[in-house]
């Protein structure tokens, strides 16, 4: 991957990657910029026993746009009518972005664990799930890095049937979450933080 010179230390970026809910579909940097970054965060999170588990579909163009209309109409179908018109505008809030990565965990690679490492059996899809949501964090911080704003989204299991039959994602693949971004065209707002003494002890 090649280095760019970053504008923001690693806290700085913790700091700003936030739930960005108002996108748009301006380009940010190349789409081989995007290819490099999301590549970079595989190739280099950690997961439990090196499974390497984790399988991304990064989805930008029409493909993003039929995400959000095949979520939509699924969440129609789910939701009341009294609801629909909030979940319509939420849906198209995250259509208006450039792009959506798809967050997956092969459940081969971990039932194959189970069977090795019989002690640690039900364990492994809890350490699939922490080493998914490092994963998470790290695609959406380095997005963040190069100027994109993000959120993550859990439309799974509703969507998934129709999400594996529209992109031909294995059936062993498990759907996790999915994050769409784009250029954000408001802020994230206020962000209220619970007293850190109360949530971390120290012991010397």
């Amino acid at each position: 991957m090649e280095v760019c010179n970053l504008t923001k230390d690693f806290y700085n970026a913790i700091e700003d990657r936030r739930s960005f809910y108002s996108l748009s579909k301006e380009k940010v940097v190349p789409q081989n910029r995007i290819k490099e970054v999301i590549d970079h965060a595989v190739q280099y999170s950690p997961s439990a026993f090196n499974s390497q588990s984790a399988r991304l579909v990064v989805l930008t163009g029409q493909n993003h746009d039929l995400l959000w209309d095949i979520t939509k109409e699924t969440l129609r179908k789910a939701v009341g009518k009294k609801e629909n018109g909030k979940t319509e505008d939420k849906m198209q809030s995250f259509k208006n972005g450039y792009g959506t990565v798809l967050f997956f965990e092969d459940q081969v690679i971990i039932e194959g664990l189970q069977e090795q490492y019989e002690t640690y059996s039900e364990n492994f899809p809890i350490w699939s799930n922490q080493a998914s949501g490092i994963l998470q964090f790290v695609v959406w911080t380095s997005l963040e890095i190069e100027g994109f704003g993000a959120s993550l989204q859990h439309y799974n299991p509703l969507i998934d049937e129709e999400v594996r039959n529209t992109w031909d994602i294995p059936p062993h693949w498990k759907l996790i979450a999915q994050m769409p971004f784009g250029k954000a065209t408001e802020g994230p707002g206020d962000k209220a933080f619970a007293p850190i003494e109360e949530r971390v002890k120290y012991f010397q």
